[in-house]
């Protein structure tokens, strides 16, 4: 399907590696211009002469800390004059510990909230204003399912996550009636380097062994597997496309089906 994309300025975070990659590469091929962000400035500039030989479009790596303000107001400011404007945001960057409520500290909490919700606010305030003077524009925020099934073992995640859905659903409100659309989409476990480390601090705090953690993840999807991280790229570039034209406010979960309540033993 074409997307329309063609020529659109996509500015996506956490973009080095797993789903932000995915979502980079997917855009790319669409034909747009992409702007990659991520804290590693050496895996960043692999990412983008990696996907630029691939694809053959231009993809421009802008090394920030999206837990910094001043980082991602540099990002963007550094995308607008390169290329005058940003058509899409997608956000990816963050992650959050595992780990029951006595066992996490104050400074996991604090972590997981920085970057995986403030992340997310940060990003959207320095890109959403432009879009609203554009008068057009399409974010997507990749967020964890847990913000919409929450487990107890995925706490920090999960509230960061629901925070992220309240924010997205209010920025829809706000910045709807200048054309901006605003959705989330909302994935389960998806097999990335981000997961098998989750996968490790589940089977710790459950007494179980890493195989056993593998199992019951995919046991509680009924297709029996994992996400592949181009399965939620794909979702994301249609939100962000003019197909998607009146999708808006919406969370969309890539999760199988999944039943995390399976997943507790």
């Amino acid at each position: 399907m074409n997307l329309e994309l063609e020529g659109s300025v996509a500015f996506i975070t956490g973009a080095s590696k797993g789903i932000g990659r995915e979502c980079a590469r997917v855009l790319a091929e669409e034909g747009c211009t992409v702007v990659v962000t991520a804290r590693g400035k050496e895996s960043l500039e692999e990412t983008a002469r990696e996907l630029s030989e691939r694809t053959g479009q231009k993809i421009m790596p802008i090394a920030g800390d999206m837990s910094r303000p001043e980082d991602i107001e540099r990002a963007v400011a550094e995308t607008v004059d390169s290329f005058g404007r940003i058509d899409i945001l997608i956000t990816c960057a963050g992650s959050s510990p595992g780990g029951l409520l006595e066992n996490l500290t104050e400074d996991e909490w604090f972590s997981s909230l920085n970057l995986k919700f403030m992340g997310y606010v940060r990003a959207c305030r320095a890109v959403l204003p432009r879009m609203r003077e554009q008068g057009s524009g399409s974010v997507v925020l990749v967020v964890g399912n847990d913000g919409l099934k929450p487990t107890p073992w995925e706490t920090t995640a999960g509230v960061a996550n629901a925070a992220d859905i309240n924010f997205a659903s209010a920025m829809a409100e706000q910045y709807g009636k200048s054309g901006v659309r605003i959705n989330t989409v909302n994935p389960g476990p998806v097999n990335t380097d981000r997961w098998e480390g989750l996968e490790e601090a589940f089977a710790r705090d459950k007494g179980v062994s890493r195989e056993r953690a593998h199992d019951l993840a995919v046991g509680s999807i009924p297709f029996g597997r994992i996400c592949e991280p181009e399965e939620v790229a794909d979702v994301v570039a249609f939100l962000a496309s003019p197909k998607a034209s009146f999708v808006h406010g919406a969370h969309v979960p890539i999760d199988g089906g999944q039943r995390k309540a399976l997943m507790d033993i």
